[in-house]
C-alpha cells in the first residue's frame, strides 16, 4: 500500500478557539504551503530548514487569509516519515476552512480518518500496536488509560512481542533448512533448545493474556454495580459520588426502573457506576423488566455494592434477613468483591450502628445524602483494583484483536509442542511454527492486510 499524494485536515478540534492546527503531509506538503505562506522576512518556506517555525501569511491570488505560524518537519524526519508542514492559525472556523479549502485548490485532499498514523505506520516510524496505542492516547480520560497507552506508544508490548517472534523464526530457519537436507536425515534444530524455547512463549503469552483482565478495565473502567432494594438511597447515592444530580431521587419505591450509568476518575482509576433497578417481588411488568435487567449489571459488573437502608431495616428487624440477601448473592457471584453498605447512618444512634455491625460485620456505615463515609468507601473500591502489574510498568493488554491474536498464538503453539512431542516430520512442524508466527506477526503489523488497517484507522479521529 502506497500514499503518494499530498493530504490535509485539521489537526485540532473542530469549532472556535484561540489556535486551530492544519497539517499538510505527502510529497507536495511543503511547495503548496510555500505556494499559499509568505513569510513576514521574505524567504521561501520551501528553502528553509527542517524543524523550523516561520511567521508569514496565507494568501491566495492577493487576498489575505490570515496571519500564522508554519512550521517544518522534512522526511524522514516527522511524524509520518514524509515531508509535514503544520499551519497554525486563528481559531475561527471560517479561517479554518479558507486555509484548507486554499490547500485543497492547490492539489492536495482532504485526509481520512487515522491517515496520518497510517502513513507513519506504512513509513516504519512506528508498528501497527503503537499506531493503536495513539488513538488509545487521544481517548485516554484517566491517568492509569493514559499510562496505558503511553507504555503501549513507547514499544514496550511491542519489543517482548517482536523478541519472541524472532526467536521462533531463527528455530523456524533451522527446521526449514534441515527439509532442504532430507535426504541427508541432517537435524540442524536443537529439539531440546526448542521446547524450551516454547515454554518460556507460553509463559509469556499466558501472562500476556491474563493482563487483559486488568487491562481492559483499567482503559475502558471499571463497572460496579449499585444494587439493593427500592427506596434505599442507591440514586443518591450514585449522585453524590458523581457530585450531581445524575438519577431521580423520589420517596416512592421503584422509581428507578431501568439502569442509570455515569463515569468518574477515582484515584486516578475510571469506575463506571451502575445505578439499577431495587430487587423486590412485583406485578408491575416495567419494573419487573428493570429488575431483570439488575442481575444482567451484576453479571457484567468487577464490583457490587449492596445499599441497605438501615432505619428501615432496624425498624422492621430485618438485619437478618438482609444478612441473608447478602450470603445469598455472595454464593450467587463468589468471584465479585461485594461491598456491604449501611445507608442512612446520619439517623443512627450509638447503640443503633453497633447493632448493625454485629449483626452484620463487613457492614459500612454512610449516609449517601450528607456524605458520611463516602471518602472511606470509595477507598475501598481502589482497594479492589489491581494496579501493581501498572505501577511496576509491566506489560498490560488493553487492545482485543492483540488479545485475540494471543490466544491463537499459544494455540499454535500448543499444536507445535504436541508435534515435537510426538515426532512428527519436520515439513508438518514447520507449518505450524508459521502460523504461530502469522498471529504474532498480526500484533505488530509484520502480518497486515488492507480491511485491517482499514477497519483499525477507521476508529480515528481526521487530523491523526
Amino acid at each position: 500500500m502506497k500514499h503518494q499524494d499530498t493530504i490535509v485536515a485539521l489537526a485540532t478540534p473542530s469549532g472556535a478557539g484561540a489556535v486551530a492546527i492544519i497539517r499538510l503531509s505527502g510529497p507536495e506538503a511543503i511547495e503548496i504551503a510555500s505556494s499559499l505562506f509568505h513569510s513576514v522576512s521574505g524567504k521561501k518556506l520551501a528553502a528553509q530548514p527542517s524543524h523550523t517555525v516561520h511567521l508569514g501569511h496565507i494568501k491566495e491570488d492577493n487576498r489575505l487569509i490570515d496571519e500564522v505560524l508554519a512550521t517544518i518537519f522534512k522526511n524522514p524526519r516527522s511524524y509520518t516519515g514524509e515531508d509535514v508542514v503544520e499551519l497554525s492559525c486563528h481559531g475561527s472556523p471560517f479561517i479554518q476552512q479558507e486555509i484548507i479549502q486554499a490547500v485543497l485548490r492547490k492539489g492536495a485532499r482532504m485526509a481520512q480518518a487515522g491517515e496520518f498514523t497510517l502513513r507513519a505506520f506504512l513509513n516504519g516510524k512506528m508498528d501497527l500496536s503503537q499506531a493503536e496505542a495513539v488513538a488509545d492516547l487521544i481517548a485516554s480520560d484517566s491517568e492509569a488509560s493514559h499510562q496505558l497507552a503511553i507504555q503501549q506508544m513507547r514499544g514496550g508490548f511491542s519489543s517482548e512481542i517482536q523478541q519472541l517472534r524472532q526467536e521462533l523464526l531463527n528455530f523456524a530457519s533451522l527446521i526449514e533448512l534441515e527439509l532442504d537436507f532430507s535426504e541427508e536425515d541432517v537435524a540442524f534444530a536443537n529439539r531440546e533448545e526448542f521446547r524450551a524455547l516454547l515454554d518460556r512463549i507460553t509463559k509469556v503469552l499466558k501472562r500476556l493474556i491474563d493482563s487483559f483482565a486488568t487491562g481492559n478495565v483499567l482503559k475502558n473502567g471499571i463497572p460496579v454495580a449499585i444494587v439493593g432494594e427500592p427506596n434505599v438511597g442507591k440514586s443518591t447515592l450514585l449522585n453524590t459520588l458523581l457530585n450531581e444530580e445524575r438519577a431521580i431521587v423520589s420517596d416512592i419505591a421503584g422509581t428507578t426502573r431501568d439502569t442509570i450509568e455515569d463515569e468518574i476518575v477515582l484515584g486516578g482509576i475510571g469506575f463506571r457506576f451502575i445505578d439499577t433497578a431495587g430487587i423486590r417481588d412485583t406485578s408491575d411488568t416495567i419494573e419487573g423488566l428493570g429488575i431483570k435487567k439488575t442481575f444482567q449489571k451484576i453479571e457484567q459488573a468487577q464490583v457490587v455494592i449492596y445499599l441497605m437502608d438501615t432505619v428501615t431495616a432496624l425498624q422492621e428487624g430485618r438485619l437478618q434477613s438482609i444478612a441473608s440477601e447478602v450470603k445469598k448473592i455472595k454464593e450467587q457471584y463468589p468471584q465479585k468483591p461485594l461491598l456491604v453498605v449501611a445507608n442512612k447512618a446520619d439517623q443512627l444512634s450509638d447503640a443503633q450502628r453497633e447493632n448493625v455491625t454485629t449483626e452484620i460485620p463487613e457492614a459500612r456505615l454512610i449516609s449517601a445524602k450528607h456524605g458520611e463515609g463516602v471518602e472511606q468507601l470509595t477507598s475501598s473500591l481502589l482497594d479492589f483494583v489491581n494496579t501493581g502489574a501498572l505501577r511496576n510498568n509491566e506489560t498490560i493488554v488493553t487492545n482485543t484483536r492483540h488479545y485475540d491474536a494471543l490466544l491463537k498464538a499459544l494455540k499454535e503453539i500448543d499444536t507445535v509442542r504436541y508435534g515435537l512431542d510426538t515426532g512428527i516430520s519436520s515439513d508438518l512442524l514447520a507449518i505450524d511454527i508459521r502460523q504461530a508466527l502469522y498471529h504474532f506477526g498480526e500484533i505488530t503489523g509484520e502480518i497486515s492486510n488492507d480491511e485491517l488497517l482499514g477497519n483499525i484507522f477507521a476508529n480515528f479521529c481526521i487530523g491523526k
